[in-house]
């Protein structure tokens, strides 16, 4: 009688790792770009270069095609919102992380109009920082649909010129600021690639309800919710929900003012 093998425990591996992303770094303070990649190289993640100005991104992006660009709003040349706008003209691909010393909303919403996946004030935990950058490497956005609801309804259909924000540090010239917020894109993407389901999807999204919660209210699984996410960010080239929030605003499937979902 042959020997019965011992038994084989259950070790199947789970999906592989995401890779850890490749980060350009723009910033016009030496201080802060070294600090930030000593903070993110000591974590386990590459940083490609550093740029600082807003052109030195944007010609640094072109050419290491990062996975990730930590942009300063406030730089020499051309500002971090221009920059961002570019960088992600021409690397779709690429996620923009925003930073900044002010905690403005209208900043916020201006660098998410553009399509930044996120926005960081400079104090950021070195955790909190490291972690940042890998969820907007997976695809997500930094900021919650709750908020981007907020911020849409706040700026999306106002002026988007504000004035000088208090406090600039010393020794820091005007002209580093932002000379404008930018509106939203005048051109809206088209929604008639999506289905009826896929329609109403998104206005649930634009309303800011979580995959969890959208199952619910369409009494699907989170899984068939997940699907149909990730159709409507292919059909319509997001990168994250925090933009379909924009875009729900933008093209009047949520109305500002409007009940929270």
């Amino acid at each position: 009688m042959s020997a019965v093998p011992d038994a084989v425990p259950d070790t199947a591996p789970g999906p592989p790792p995401e890779p850890a992303p490749r980060v350009l770094i723009a910033d016009d303070q030496a201080l802060v770009r070294t600090g930030f990649r000593l903070i993110l190289t000591t974590r386990g993640i590459e940083v490609a270069g550093e740029a600082a100005d807003g052109a030195e991104a944007v010609a640094a992006a072109r050419r290491l095609r990062p996975d990730v660009v930590l942009m300063d709003i406030r730089m020499p040349n051309m500002d971090g919102l221009e920059a961002a706008r570019r960088v992600l003209e021409q690397n779709p691909d690429c996620r923009v992380l925003m930073l900044t010393t002010f905690d403005l909303d209208r900043y916020v919403y201006a660098a998410l109009a553009l399509g930044a996946s996120g926005f960081l004030l400079k104090d950021v935990t070195p955790q909190h920082l490291a972690a940042a950058v890998r969820l907007v490497n997976t695809g997500d956005a930094l900021l919650s649909p709750s908020i981007t609801r907020r911020l849409v309804e706040r700026f999306a259909f106002s002026d988007h010129r504000p004035g000088p924000p208090p406090g600039d540090p010393p020794g820091r010239p005007a002209g580093n600021r932002p000379a404008r917020v930018p509106g939203p894109p005048a051109v809206h993407r088209d929604l008639t690639a999506l289905t009826p389901r896929e329609l109403e999807v998104l206005t649930l999204m634009g309303g800011g309800l979580s995959n969890a919660e959208l199952a619910r209210e369409l009494t699907l699984s989170e899984a068939t919710v997940k699907t149909h996410v990730a159709r409507i960010f292919a059909k319509l080239a997001l990168r994250d929900r925090a933009q379909a929030v924009v875009l729900a605003y933008e093209t009047g499937l949520v109305s500002p003012g409007g009940p929270a979902l």
